[in-house]
This record gives C-alpha cells, structure tokens and sequence, in this order.
C-alpha cells in the first residue's frame, strides 16, 4: 500500500472510530429533551470557560518554551504559541499527529532541531500524565464510594481484563514490558558503533540522541519554580475550564469541586483514545460517569460533555486556523505534509 493511501486510511479509520464512539453515546437518547436542555443553558459560563482556556493556552506555550531554553534556544513566546494552537488544529484533522505538528511548525519558523524539539514534548507529556494519576490518586482517597467505583469499573478493571486476556496475568505484563525496555536499550547502545556507520542507522541514532537531550532539560531547567508554577496554574486552568460550564445547567450546577474534579480526571482519559480530539470517547465517558457518580440524568450529562467539548473545539478550530496562518500564511498547508514525514 502506497504511504499516502495508508496514511488515509488510518485518519479515515479514526474518524470513523469517533463517529462510532459519538453514536454509542447518543444511542437512546431524546434528542428533543437534549434540545431543549441546550436551549435552556446559560452560556455565560461558557464563555467565561473558553476565556480561561486561551489562557490556558499562553501557560502552556511559556512552559514549552522553558523546557526548551535550556537546549541552547530561546525560541519567541509567539511563535511557540501559534506552534502549540497549530498542533491543537493539526489534532483535529490528524489523531495524534497534533505534537509532531507543533514541533515541526516551531522547527520550521525558528529553525530548531526537530528531535530535540519532540524530546521537550514528551518530557511535557509525560508530567501531564503523571499529574492525571496524582489526580486520580487524590480522587480515589477522598472521592465518594461511587466515584471510585465508576473509576474502578469503567477505566481500570477493563484495562486490567484485557492485559490479563492477552498475557494471561498483569505481572506476566509488567514482565513483558520491562524486558521490552531492557533489549530495546541494549540493543540501542550495544549497536551502535557497528550500525550508526551506515546512513540510514546513523540518522536513527542522531534523531535518538536529539530526543533524549529534549528529555534531559529537566535536569538544567533555568527557572525551575516559574515552571512548577506554570504547571500548577495550567491545571487550575483546567480546571476552571471544567467547572464554570457547570453552572450552565440547572442539574450540574450543584455537584460542586469534587464532581469538577471527577470530571477532569474521567475527561482526560477520554480526550487520550486515539480519534480526532478525543470526539465520542469525552462525550461517553463523561455522560456515563456523572450518571453513575452523581444521578445525572444522561441526556443532562451529554449536554454538559456537548458544551463543554464542542465549545473548546470550536476555540481550537478558529484560533488555530489563525496561528496556522500567521506562522505560514499562504503556504501553511505544507506543515501538515512535513509533520506526517517527520512522523515516519
């Protein structure tokens, strides 16, 4: 199958995942119910959360540009900006393809390594991962006995089916992975000197030392506590992002900062299955968790999931369509190409 044809069919099959997910949501539902409760909202606390999200926005563009100074460059706020709203874009068309994207826009505009630049993302990545689970921690220890329960049944005792369906035991797993991880070093460092001499080795090796020096800033990051600051002012950003819509229905109005949270715990693991920003998976998981945690009727829940994600598209689509432009102008089509070759 020809690279452009199979890339296609993989956005396509994506697409078609998050129509799937968005009908297994909506299956049952009254729609005339749905719509009359989305007339009766009060949109002012939307608005007030799509202003927090361009904020959010800026904290995490001055962020990536602080795990990025300590690399030798010190790439403009704008740019960084515009780069991370095109990537957000990018994640809208092409599923997982938004990190790459906004690497290789800041590459492009400011002429930084590529790799190094995909080193900083996934250092950033994976503090936001580790952030969720602290969250989910925190969740689970001072949430309600239905909260954890909804985590439990819906998230975690799934996964652990299907790892012990496949290997038999989660142990046997950890066991796989971890030796996975041990060869693929070894064999990373063990090969080198024989294979890096030949070109195409050699550019494997060099686009692997450039990410790890990206995962190393950490270490030499210059303004350490402005950073630990930005990441703790990012998540209250989101959430507020999560809460205000709250008070656009009657039904959701009253559950409070632990049903905030909840939702910003459940929301996340939605927003990581791999379908255009997260369409469908959001909308499910969120519904059906204010349902069971909470009482929520579900055509109340799939209102709130509506407003709340669809709002946050609508915002990713025009201000990164204009970041897109500004850093590109007429040919800010071409990004998207460079970022699948990078990709690959």
């Amino acid at each position: 199958m020809k690279p452009e044809l199979k890339k296609a069919s993989r956005n396509i099959l994506f697409f078609l995942a998050g129509l799937l997910l968005l009908w297994v949501s909506f299956r049952g539902i009254d729609f005339p119910r749905l719509g009359a409760i989305l007339l009766k909202a009060d949109y002012v606390w939307l608005i007030a959360a799509v202003l927090v999200s361009v904020v959010a926005f800026v904290i995490r563009a001055r962020r990536w540009k602080l795990l990025i100074e300590p690399l030798g460059f010190n790439p403009s706020l704008k740019n960084t900006y515009h780069s991370l709203l095109t990537g957000y874009f990018a994640n809208m068309i092409f599923p997982r393809l938004g990190e790459v994207t906004r690497c290789a826009a800041l590459s492009r505009k400011e002429k930084l390594p590529f790799d190094r630049l995909v080193g900083t993302v996934i250092l950033e990545r994976t503090i936001d991962f580790l952030t969720v689970l602290l969250l989910l921690a925190i969740l689970l220890l001072a949430g309600s006995a239905t909260t954890g329960s909804f985590l439990a049944d819906s998230i975690i005792r799934p996964m652990g089916e299907k790892v012990n369906a496949i290997f038999g035991s989660s142990a046997l797993f950890l066991i796989v992975i971890l030796l996975f991880i041990v060869l693929s070093i070894a064999l990373y460092f063990g090969m080198r000197k024989r294979l890096s001499v030949k070109p195409f080795y050699g550019r494997m090796y060099s686009f692997g030392d450039g990410i790890i020096d990206g995962l190393k800033s950490i270490a030499s990051l210059k303004r350490k506590w402005e950073f630990i600051f930005l990441t703790v002012l990012l998540w209250a950003a989101y959430f507020m992002m999560t809460f205000l819509p709250l008070f656009c229905l009657e039904s959701t109005s009253d559950i409070g900062f632990g049903g905030a949270m909840f939702i910003l715990v459940i929301g996340s693991f939605g927003m990581a299955v791999p379908v255009q920003s997260g369409i469908g998976a959001y909308h499910w998981i969120v519904s059906r968790g204010l349902m069971v945690a909470y009482g929520i009727p579900l055509e109340e829940g799939l209102a709130y999931a509506t407003l709340s994600h669809e709002s946050q598209l609508l915002v990713v689509a025009v201000l990164g369509a204009v970041s897109l432009y500004i850093l590109f102008g007429r040919h800010s089509g071409a990004i998207f190409p460079v970022a699948e070759e990078n990709k690959a």
